[in-house]
């Protein structure tokens, strides 16, 4: 279904006192109906079951690694560590959002262990760009997810001086997107590294440092002992390339093709998460494959919500939205890959943003707006 997402945007926006409580009000009645159909309840069976697969999955698949020995046959092993990895990533993530314990400090510690130890990712650098994107989904000046050296995602980004293979890059983001995720792991890891040498704050950043230097490190130099510097090279390559990959399409049709907010728009919680967010419908080997993130507007809605309760709640909350008139917006994933391509290339190309607030478009000279497809409103 097309909707002329500004117009949306627009709609919900804040202009009143009264239209604040309210909308504050919508979104206590959902918790307490969230709360009351037990979804907010700990799950420490599910998520210790997968705490203890951890260290067992990573010592059989280093078992492996070694018994296989110096082959291109590694090349299979390299796409199961990537897999592996990128599952240890969604743990680390339930963990940051205090989806497993009551105690902060124990979720916290959980992902130091899986981020910093187990992937080789900073979960201080994560914390703090992972923080702001939830308090602020898709908006422009605030979230981090819309704001990257080398993908437009506005077409005032796409105008910006840059160096020219960079606008050029820019130019035909559209065809590069998909493949350039293949170097996000790659920009994971050096980013983790960059953050805790920095002089900026990082919580625990001793600890920080030798998980990360006993993961990479280690890590390294287990792949050169067992083999050959031309096969090693080849299996990092594969491995770190898939694992950005999965990682990217994982994340990218949560968020990407969904409306912009304008920097000085006020939006109530309940619609800034939803109205930004984006739902993948799918079976449980869907839910097991996106971690959980297929269900991307009752995780923001609910940060702290284990992630087997995302499916229950799912039906709960669309219905509440539908009642209420707030899109509740969900598609395919194939469907979700086709937007955010779309979009990308527009953006790229200089056509003016589908999703562009109509306040902001005041000043422009009419014309043709453009229409884009979110996904199934329901």
């Amino acid at each position: 279904m097309a909707i002329d997402a500004g117009r949306l945007i627009a709609t919900h926006a804040r202009t009143a006192p009264d239209r604040d409580t309210a909308a504050n009000s919508d979104f206590t009645d959902l918790a307490r109906l969230v709360r009351s159909a037990g979804l907010m309840r700990r799950r420490y069976g599910y998520y210790w079951t997968k705490l203890s697969a951890v260290p067992v999955l990573i010592g059989a698949a280093v078992a492996v690694f070694i018994w296989i020995g110096d082959t291109w046959w590694q090349m299979f092993t390299a796409a199961a560590f990537a897999f592996l990895f990128t599952q240890i990533a969604f743990l680390g993530h339930d963990a940051a959002h205090r989806q497993i314990f009551r105690s902060g400090r124990w979720n916290d510690w959980i992902s130091l262990i899986l981020g910093d130890l187990f992937v080789g990712m900073s979960y201080g650098w994560w914390q703090h760009k992972h923080t702001r994107h939830h308090a602020n989904p898709n908006r422009i000046g605030a979230d981090p997810d819309i704001d990257l050296p080398v993908i437009a995602f506005t077409p005032a980004q796409a105008a910006e001086r840059r160096p020219a293979l960079v606008r050029w890059t820019i130019a035909h983001q559209g065809a590069f997107f998909y493949p350039i995720l293949l170097l996000e792991g790659l920009s994971l890891h050096a980013s983790s590294v960059h953050r805790v040498l920095q002089r900026e704050h990082v919580a625990r950043r001793p600890v920080e440092i030798g998980f990360l230097a006993i993961r990479i490190i280690g890590y390294l130099t287990l792949v050169f002992l067992v083999l050959s510097p031309g096969v090693a090279a080849v299996f990092l390559a594969i491995q770190l390339g898939l694992f950005g990959f999965y990682m990217g399409v994982s994340f990218a049709p949560n968020h990407k093709g969904m409306p912009l907010v304008p920097a000085g728009m006020r939006l109530d919680f309940l619609r800034r998460q939803a109205l930004m967010s984006r739902d993948i419908r799918g079976n449980r080997a869907l839910d097991f494959a996106m971690g959980g993130l297929n269900y991307q507007i009752e995780h923001h809605l609910f940060p702290s919500m284990p992630r087997p309760h995302l499916r229950r709640a799912a039906p709960l909350i669309a219905q509440y939205l539908h009642e209420h008139e707030v899109p509740y917006t969900q598609t395919t994933l194939w469907h979700s890959y086709v937007i955010v391509f779309r979009y990308i290339n527009r953006v790229g190309l200089g056509e003016r943003d589908p999703f562009e607030c109509p306040l902001l478009a005041q000043r422009q000279s009419p014309g043709t707006e453009l229409r884009a497809t979110t996904g199934r409103v329901i």
